[in-house]
């Protein structure tokens, strides 16, 4: 049986017999284990998970000329499909039975929200795709001195992906903002704070709008752009990192024209979970020396001085800050937050040639060259990706904006150990046989998988950084690769890849969505959810295909 339900911010389609095919958990008070509550599934950003049962292939549909742009009735090993807008890089998170994916609102459907031009949380049921509410965010409407000209201008709608705590959501929006939802939206009515959704999700000076229950209710916004401030460039996709009653949040500051219009501007901030107070900020050096944008999110480390708050910066250096103390409230100023250590993700000869610094814009705007033996670019590159902590480990790779094309990158690995005299910081390896990449690795089984921009994704030895395999999609990366029940999946501009995980290379399947995967997949309750820049997917095993 199929059926389709049309609501107010997108189309939910069930495919199949998969509906009646399973029984359910249902939604419990507490976020399940087998749940995928926020980026990376957890606070070390990992891209692993421990599902079993995962399709290693499904059928998205034949294409159909309709809104959905695929016939469900066709669809294999698919228990629901839902339209997004037409832009996602928002990768899904999955919590007590609900899905929370960002998009554009090129799709919105609804009269109230007619030329918003901006973005879209939609919060859907986890077993059906039924929109349960969503979150409307109207373009930035701001002087333009005060951000790039680029910034929240391309229609690329909420890139951040949720972050679910409790009863509560929180979440980087295109304006800059983090806000933090109440997870049942206004069915149960408005929770305070703030009370101004009416106006909130409506462009400024518009007409307030009338609410339901279908959506969102915003318990508190924190307005990056005028509270701090800061200029960010092109768009605001850190994820939320919760420590405690803390909220750590990367702020996109970045540059205009090749130059750092906030040379002092926050890059890291803190605030309280529960209100939304500015705690504590980083001390402004960050800032400085940012090559370009900043968009990475982070994570948490435990060494023998403590945990630690891993950074990676728009400096290119991953930065490790000692957590802010529980007890420590809003004050007129904010705390400054202490950094114990930090690691140069930029290999030696990627900032300098001899003792003369490369100049990252004049290579940028062609009026320089800097190339290898191969002919690759050698720059400077900022962290785009989230760094992954494995034990006392940091992995990460370094980029650059896709835009400045490929080029020579590098995926460090490095241990953080210490003492009472301080923190000792080590290279365990550094693998250069890999090009720029946007993209955060998944570590499994004493294994690396990495994704280039240009399209090759590197099987390494997590001990050594040796290289085990490497694959060529022949495609442009900008998504990472997720690692399940022996698959790596990564998505591409023009395909959806599903790889053997392991030291023998094996192409188990190169699958067609219609549209870029720009997102990162995830897996949670015998599903995978896959989102192109226009639809969603809940691909489940129902016996239908073989690899």
């Amino acid at each position: 049986m199929t059926w389709a339900m049309r609501g107010v911010a997108g189309l939910a389609v069930s495919c199949g017999a998969g509906l009646g095919a399973h029984v359910w958990d249902g939604c419990g008070a507490s976020a399940r284990a087998d749940d995928w509550a926020q980026w990376g599934g957890g606070q070390r950003r990992n891209l692993v998970s421990h599902e079993t049962g995962i399709p290693a292939t499904f059928h998205p549909g034949k294409k159909k000329r309709d809104r959905l742009g695929f016939d469900a009735a066709t669809a294999k090993n698919v228990r629901w499909m839902v339209r997004l807008g037409s832009e996602n890089y928002s990768g899904p998170t999955v919590s007590k039975g609900r899905v929370y994916v960002g998009t554009n609102d090129e799709d919105l459907d609804d009269p109230r929200f007619r030329s918003t031009r901006g973005g879209v949380l939609m919060c859907l049921d986890e077993k059906t795709g039924e929109l349960v509410w969503r979150l409307v965010v109207p373009r930035l409407e701001i002087d333009r001195a005060l951000v790039s000209e680029d910034f929240d201008d391309m229609n690329l709608g909420i890139c951040s992906s949720a972050t679910v705590d409790g009863g509560k959501l929180y979440v980087v929006t295109n304006r800059c903002e983090v806000v933090c939802l109440d997870v049942d939206g206004l069915a149960d009515g408005n929770d305070g704070p703030f009370r101004s959704e009416a106006s909130f999700s409506v462009p400024g000076g518009a007409d307030p709008v009338a609410l339901g229950p279908r959506d969102a209710d915003v318990v508190w916004r924190f307005d990056m752009i005028r509270e701090l401030p800061v200029f960010p460039h092109d768009a605001a996709n850190c994820s939320v990192l919760v420590v405690g009653r803390h909220l750590y949040v990367g702020t996109a500051n970045g540059v205009y024209d090749g130059k750092v219009v906030l040379p002092t501007a926050a890059s890291l901030i803190v605030l309280d979970k529960e209100t939304g107070k500015l705690l504590a900020r980083d001390d402004g050096t960050i800032s400085a020396d940012v090559f370009h944008g900043q968009w990475s999110s982070p994570t948490i480390l435990d060494s023998p001085r403590g945990q630690r708050i891993v950074y990676g910066g728009g400096d290119g250096r991953c930065h490790g800050f000692v957590p802010l103390a529980a007890d420590v409230k809003p004050g007129k100023t904010p705390t400054i937050l202490e950094r114990d250590w930090l690691f140069d993700c930029n290999p030696p000869g990627y900032r300098a040639r001899g003792d003369i610094p490369i100049d990252y814009w004049a290579l940028v705007r062609g009026k320089a060259t800097s190339v290898d033996e191969t002919g690759l670019v050698v720059s400077p590159n900022e962290i785009i990706a989230s760094p992954v902590v494995v034990g006392n480990r940091v992995y990460v790779a370094i980029g650059q904006d896709p835009v400045h094309g490929p080029g020579r990158g590098a995926l460090s690995c490095f241990a953080v150990d210490g003492t009472d005299e301080g923190a000792e910081v080590r290279k365990v390896w550094q693998y250069t046989g890999i090009g720029r990449a946007l993209s955060t690795v998944a570590v499994d089984d004493g294994l690396v998988y990495a994704a280039e921009y240009a399209g090759k994704v590197h099987c390494l030895d997590a001990d050594t950084g040796d290289l085990v395999w490497f694959h060529d999609t022949q495609d442009e990366i900008w998504s990472s690769p997720l690692v399940v029940d022996g698959k790596v999946y990564v998505g591409s501009r023009k395909a959806f890849t599903v790889l053997a995980a392991g030291r023998q290379k094996k192409t188990l399947a190169v699958l067609k969505l219609g549209s870029p995967v720009w997102s990162i997949p995830c897996a949670a309750n015998k599903t995978l959810f896959v989102a192109s820049q226009r639809n969603l997917w809940a691909v489940e095993e129902q016996g239908e295909m073989r690899p």
